[in-house]
């Protein structure tokens, strides 16, 4: 028997591709034209992306800085959450994570994230 349809959206916090870095080349641009701000466990780097068009993420998370794969997971899920309500327009960012990130808990990523968001370079 075949589900009915519902009336919400199938994936309510999905982070779609229009909104994800996904080439080397776009990670390559924002690393080339973008500002670099730093934290004791993060480095952003921000790039003005097309104007109108919905903020993009790029996440480079090694095992450099969370041996385990739970840990880079959970980073990167924080991240894109953080990402996801920070309302931003217009700019591409790539969130490399320092050594000692995995030690946080997820309300000290999530701070720490937009701590580093105020310190975002104005257009």
């Amino acid at each position: 028997m075949p589900r009915a349809a519902s009336a919400l959206p199938r994936k309510p916090f999905g982070f779609p591709r229009s909104h994800r870095l996904l080439k080397p080349d776009e990670f390559r641009a924002v690393f080339r034209t973008g500002q670099r701000v730093h934290h004791r466990h993060w480095m952003l780097v921000v790039a003005p992306g097309e104007t109108g068009a919905p903020a993009r993420l790029g996440l480079a998370v090694s095992k450099k800085c969370a041996k385990r794969a739970v840990d880079r997971n959970r980073i990167k899920r924080v991240t894109r959450d953080w990402f996801r309500h920070a309302g931003l327009q217009g700019v591409d960012i790539v969130v490399t994570g320092k050594r000692g990130v995995a030690d946080l808990n997820k309300a000290e990523l999530r701070e720490s994230l937009h701590r580093l968001q105020r310190r975002f370079p104005k257009p």
